[in-house]
């Protein structure tokens, strides 16, 4: 009988134990997916400051160009042109480097107008936003934004606006 007794108490501290060792599984499960979670939404907000960046700097290449340019409209027909302006016989660069897409690392977007002279850049992606305010004045309409591709970063000459 005396046996009988040890065996129980054995058999209920290892269900005991078992059952401990799954609750630290499942907590250390549920930590690790906010973890993921979290990280993913750090992740995702700092592509996001930097399709802000890019297209930006895309915008400002292209009004750079126009800029230069002798004739009004005169909008570059490649993205190298951005790289070294064509037009003169110098090194004129308005961009440093073609960018990526930071949302999905492929290339842009290139939005054309019906000369196919290149108007700005726009991201391939169709994820939503987190950001949703406090956009500098020129991004104002990114605010009613519902998917990154919706982020148009356009130039307009000041006689166009």
């Amino acid at each position: 009988m005396a046996k009988a007794r040890r065996a129980d108490i054995w058999g209920s501290e290892r269900g005991a134990t078992l059952m401990v060792v799954l609750a630290m599984v499942v907590v250390l499960g549920l930590s690790a997916g906010i973890a993921g979670t979290t990280w993913k939404t750090v992740m995702q907000q700092a592509r996001e400051e930097e399709l802000l960046f890019r297209g930006d700097q895309y915008r400002r290449a292209i009004g750079s160009y126009v800029a230069a340019g002798t004739a009004e409209g005169n909008y570059p027909l490649r993205m190298e042109d951005l790289l070294r302006d064509p037009r003169f016989p110098g090194k004129i660069r308005h961009l440093r480097r073609l960018y990526s897409d930071p949302m999905t690392g492929r290339d842009w977007e290139v939005v054309r107008d019906s000369a196919d002279r290149i108007l700005g850049v726009r991201s391939r992606s169709t994820a939503k936003p987190f950001k949703t305010k406090g956009f500098p004045e020129e991004y104002a309409k990114f605010e009613k934004a519902g998917t990154y591709h919706d982020w148009v970063f356009l130039y307009q000459s000041p006689s166009e606006e």
